[in-house]
């Protein structure tokens, strides 16, 4: 079974986490939410819009050979957070080191951005491309190069989340999710 990790860091956007959690685990991937315990002592993380989300586990724990991907929902905020850790940057740079997907949407591009793993064409909420390299963001919903998956904002997470199954679990499961959550808006 496939397995993911959703790293939830204060601020993050509430719609985009819970969506990518959400739609995953439909999709037959199992998924493990995870706080950054260097800076924070509970496991309930605060979004953006004052949202309380109870994470499953502290990012130290993690094992990287466990997980087949790594996504990253935005929020300025969380995105901050998320670009400005040591170990969130280390567990990006060797998710790609070792071929794994990479997963990042709305501002999160960003984050990978600063770890040098976000692929050539990407896309991002707009106005995020101006800090990273605006003349590589691509107009798409979802944008997927080079084992990177990037989305553009809280409307597109249903989509990125189901483009994550379908990279990890295959068509069938992507379809079956989407048909199930009337997503019939996300490209094929």
């Amino acid at each position: 079974m496939a397995k993911a990790l959703v790293i939830l860091a204060e601020g993050f956007e509430e719609i985009e986490g819970v969506t990518i959690i959400d739609i995953l685990r439909r999709g037959g991937v199992e998924v493990n939410s995870a706080y950054l315990d260097d800076e924070f002592a509970t496991n309930l993380v605060v979004g953006a819009n004052g949202i309380v989300v109870e994470a499953d586990i502290p990012l130290k724990t993690i094992l990287i050979d466990e997980y087949d991907i790594v996504a990253l929902p935005g929020g300025w905020e969380g995105t901050n957070r998320l670009a400005e850790n040591k170990l969130v940057q280390e567990i990006l740079k060797e998710f790609k080191a070792r071929g794994k997907w990479l997963a990042a949407m709305c501002a999160a591009p960003y984050a990978l951005h600063v770890a040098g793993v976000l692929s050539k064409k990407y896309t991002c909420y707009p106005g995020v491309e101006k800090q990273i390299r605006p003349e590589d963001r691509v107009d798409d919903i979802v944008v997927v190069d080079d084992k990177v998956i990037t989305s553009q904002g809280p409307g597109t997470a249903i989509c990125f989340a189901l483009e994550i199954v379908r990279q990890l679990n295959g068509e069938e499961n992507f379809k079956m999710v989407k048909e199930g959550t009337l997503a019939f808006y996300c490209q094929d």
